[in-house]
């Protein structure tokens, strides 16, 4: 009789076990919100060292509003306190919280320009010789259009190393960028280009260009291969893949033109100058139906755009040089 007895206080002993413990489970967390009501106003008074830790502690707080004024004083309170760290958590909670809040995008650009403009200051500072801080300076100078300073920077850091990838390519679009560049400005940059694939053969960006370049110069099996070098590096390049489906059309190889103008549409379906090639390329190649069809979407695209409206390409093959 003593094992039943046993084995009952077992099951007693398991049942009031499992009942303190789902009690204990059921006990609701602590509150964060009080929490970060406090945080919020410690940061509001410009206590920010105080108020920096319990927001970092509450940024997962239950409720939005109150999150999200964790997450903004959190970004100002660690911006003041030179927290670079804590200022990406903070923006990137907000970020993926509130994605489409005005004040949230506002505070974003300002978080990431000031980010932006201390990390350039310290690289002037700690390293103002190196390929960093001249290609820095360069693209400051871009933008202000000073082109021929830019263009004494990059020069600069191919100086110190005529082999520092993606240099060759800024430069050379730079010298195609400049007003009223010299006669040998192309050829020049042609040169910066290949100079680029020489160091880095997977750059996208310069094989399109030499495709344009070759394409200004009717030069159509040179842009045929570098447009379709462009388009299998990056098969998300649109303009890649337009440029190839445009030199097609101009050497007459209407059929070949179809399927990377079909993949320009596809991957930039508001461009009217796709579906107008794409038109084009289709009605050439005996699909007229298709052709009607693409030129429609064209048309539709012009008068939402506000631009002028083309006539639809005839059936026929169009004359020499014509695209």
């Amino acid at each position: 009789m003593l094992l039943p007895r046993f084995a009952s206080s077992i099951c007693f002993l398991f049942l009031t076990g499992a009942l303190s413990q789902s009690q204990t489970s059921a006990i609701p967390a602590p509150d964060t919100a009080s929490a970060a009501k406090r945080a919020i106003s410690l940061a509001e008074e410009g206590n920010c060292n105080q108020a920096l830790p319990a927001l970092e502690k509450t940024t997962h707080v239950a409720d939005p509003d109150l999150r999200r004024r964790v997450g903004l004083a959190g970004v100002r309170c660690s911006m003041t306190a030179g927290r670079t760290d804590v200022v990406l958590h903070f923006l990137q909670s907000l970020a993926h919280d509130f994605p489409h809040d005005p004040e949230v995008l506002y505070t974003e650009i300002h978080a990431y320009s000031d980010l932006s403009t201390q990390a350039s200051q310290m690289l002037a500072a700690s390293a103002p010789n190196s390929p960093q801080a001249h290609e820095l300076l360069a693209e400051s100078f871009e933008a202000q259009g000073k082109w021929d300073d830019a263009e004494k920077q990059y020069r600069e850091i191919l100086t110190q190393n005529s082999s520092q990838p993606g240099i060759h390519f800024k430069l050379g679009r730079l010298l195609l960028s400049k007003p009223n560049p010299p006669a040998n400005a192309a050829e020049e940059a042609k040169h910066e280009f290949e100079q680029e694939l020489a160091i880095d053969p997977s750059n996208a960006g310069a094989e399109y260009v030499l495709g344009e370049l070759a394409r200004q110069n009717q030069s159509w099996d040179e842009a045929v291969a570098h447009f379709s070098k462009a388009a299998k590096l990056d098969p998300q390049f649109s303009e890649a893949f337009l440029g190839l489906g445009t030199s097609l059309i101009a050497m007459k190889r209407y059929p070949d033109a179809v399927p990377p103008l079909e993949t320009a549409v596809k991957l930039e379906p508001r461009n009217p100058d796709a579906h107008y090639q794409l038109a084009t390329a289709l009605t050439r190649a005996g699909r007229k139906d298709d052709g009607q069809k693409e030129f429609a979407i064209h048309q539709k695209l012009i008068g939402t755009q506000g631009g002028a409206v083309e006539k639809a390409p005839a059936a026929g093959p169009p004359p020499d040089g014509q695209k």
